[in-house]
């Protein structure tokens, strides 16, 4: 499997995780999107040398993934691959912020470093929390949730389709891929000026699949909206569930639990 495909299948597997069944995964889609929403809100809107008041909000994916049962292993990989960007953006920090920030006897920590611990930690939490969504909810039944919260159906119905057909293309460009490794004998095809043609013919193959693809749903009825046959029920515990986590999510901003534990320690220390 060439690793265009090999990526997506992997998409595609945490996609998986969304059919099983737990007390998270029975919960509203709109419930669940709400609440990663408030979590992701509240993690962006701390200052950029905020450090120790994260560390609870680790809280949340640890609950999640406990109760619903889906395997912290490709949640990580997934995360681990999508950290070079987080990386990248935070690298430049400690080169341009050099005023200590930090000092730990007589060593000073600048405060380049600590930005750029602060934005590796809320990468990793709402990546955690997006990938956790997605794997409880499924894309789909996300996608309802955002139009029935208000998003306009036509942006919905045009995400629906991009991932539906997202790994049909995968496919094509494997085949495609595939094609030209076995036709060029001794490295020869295999440069940047046959890729680019490539390329094109693959946006012709995309054209044409994409006309047929919409001349046969419009046989079916459709309308230009894509409905789904699922119906969503709003119950109290789905409410108790944006709440309580609401809440929690409102102390853990306001509040810096580590400092407050760390001079609660200090005070019954002396």
């Amino acid at each position: 499997m060439s690793s265009p495909q090999t990526a997506l299948f992997d998409l595609h597997r945490i996609e998986a995780f969304a059919y099983q069944d737990s007390p998270i995964h029975r919960f509203d889609p709109r419930a669940k999107l709400i609440v990663t929403l408030a979590y992701i809100v509240s993690i962006v809107s701390f200052g950029k040398y905020e450090v120790s008041a994260l560390l609870p909000f680790v809280l949340y994916p640890v609950v999640m993934i406990s109760l619903s049962g889906v395997p912290a292993g490709p949640l990580l990989v997934k995360l681990f691959w999508a950290a070079p960007f987080a990386f990248f953006m935070g690298l430049f920090n400690p080169i341009f912020d050099r005023a200590v920030w930090v000092q730990f006897g007589p060593i000073g920590i600048s405060g380049g470093w600590v930005s750029f611990l602060s934005i590796l930690i809320r990468f990793s939490l709402t990546v955690c929390a997006a990938l956790i969504l997605i794997s409880t909810t499924g894309f789909m039944a996300v996608c309802d949730a955002l139009g029935r919260l208000g998003l306009p159906r036509a942006f919905v119905t045009q995400l629906m389709v991009l991932f539906r057909y997202l790994f049909v293309l995968a496919e094509e460009a494997g085949r495609m891929s595939r094609a030209r490794s076995l036709r060029s004998f001794s490295r020869r095809g295999l440069g940047m000026q046959v890729f680019g043609s490539m390329i094109g013919h693959l946006l012709l193959r995309t054209i044409d699949r994409a006309t047929r693809i919409h001349l046969a749903m419009c046989c079916r009825g459709f309308s230009g909206v894509l409905v789904r046959v699922q119906t969503l029920r709003f119950r109290p515990s789905d409410a108790g569930f944006v709440l309580g986590w609401s809440m929690l999510f409102l102390v853990f901003r306001f509040v810096d639990i580590p400092r407050w534990i760390g001079h609660l320690i200090e005070t019954v220390g002396r």
